[in-house]
This record gives C-alpha cells, structure tokens and sequence, in this order.
C-alpha cells in the first residue's frame, strides 16, 4: 500500500444566501475577497484605480448543475487574483442556460492584485459538503453554526468548504 487517508482541519467553510443565482455567485465572490483580504487592504481598495471587463465561466463537469457552476465561478475568481492579478472587487451577473450547459456572464471590476495584501490562502474550492441549491417560498433553512443566521425563503443558499 503506498497511499494513506488521514484527517484534516486544514479548511473553512462558508454559507451564502441570496435572492437568485446570479446574486449568490456575486456574494460568494464578495465573501472569499473578504475573508482572504488583510484589513489594512480591505480599508485601502477603493483608492486603488478600479478596471472592468468581462468574465465567461461555465464548468467543465455536469454542465448544467448550478453546484458545478458555483464551484468554476469560485475557482475562476481565485485564478484571477493569483495569475493575473485582477482582484475582484464587485461586478453584475448573468446565468444563461444554453444548449451546452450554464454560463455566467460577469461584468466585472477588479483592481490590481499586487496591491492587494492577504492575510490566508485558499487552497482549492472543494465538494466537501458542497450545497448549492434553491430555497422555496416559505422553506426555511436552518444554521448549524452560532454564527450563520437561518434562512427563509424564496432564495438560493450555497455551504462550500475551503481547503486552506
């Protein structure tokens, strides 16, 4: 045997709640800038000269599960800050559905990432409970957490863990 499984606390978790796709992918975005971002730069971002362009992701997996899309929407806005420096800093949303599966189409503001300090890295956006999911009229969502609030309905919800 030359592979062993073995536990990790290595990760965090998040939960977004929303009024419709489009708006938990931009508060999923909004919440990992947050959680990666030192004080001291979240404090300073909007004197940082602030760029705009276009996003296109759809998920190479399961085209057409909203989960799938939630995740390669999280990964894209991750390798935006890594390789290309262009840290997200607030946009608008579009989820088309095609033939080929869901697209978002994001327009975007970013500032330069070099500028940006941050105080945690995210390893990957994992599966690990991974919930993306709509919430009906009158359904209520309950929180496992001291701290994350219950949700009630109509909306979307997602819990995604973060392997840091």
């Amino acid at each position: 045997m030359s592979s062993w499984l073995w536990p990790t606390t290595a990760d965090v978790g998040m939960r977004v709640f929303a009024k419709d796709l489009p708006n938990l992918l931009l508060d999923a975005a909004h919440g990992v800038q947050a959680y990666l971002v030192s004080d001291a730069s979240a404090n300073a971002i909007n004197g940082h000269v602030r760029h705009t362009g276009e996003w296109t992701v759809s998920s190479e997996h399961n085209k057409h599960d909203p989960s799938f899309l939630f995740l390669a929407w999280l990964d894209e806005v991750l390798y935006r800050a890594e390789v290309h420096n262009q840290w997200f800093v607030d946009g608008s949303i579009r989820v088309d559905s095609t033939p080929e599966g869901l697209v978002t189409r994001a327009h975007v503001e970013w500032v330069d990432g070099e500028k940006i300090e941050r105080e945690i890295e995210i390893k990957a956006v994992t599966t690990h409970n991974l919930v993306v999911r709509e919430v009906l009229k009158e359904e209520v969502v309950q929180s496992n957490w001291v701290d994350v609030p219950s949700f009630e309905g109509p909306g979307w919800y997602a819990d995604v863990v973060f392997d840091i």
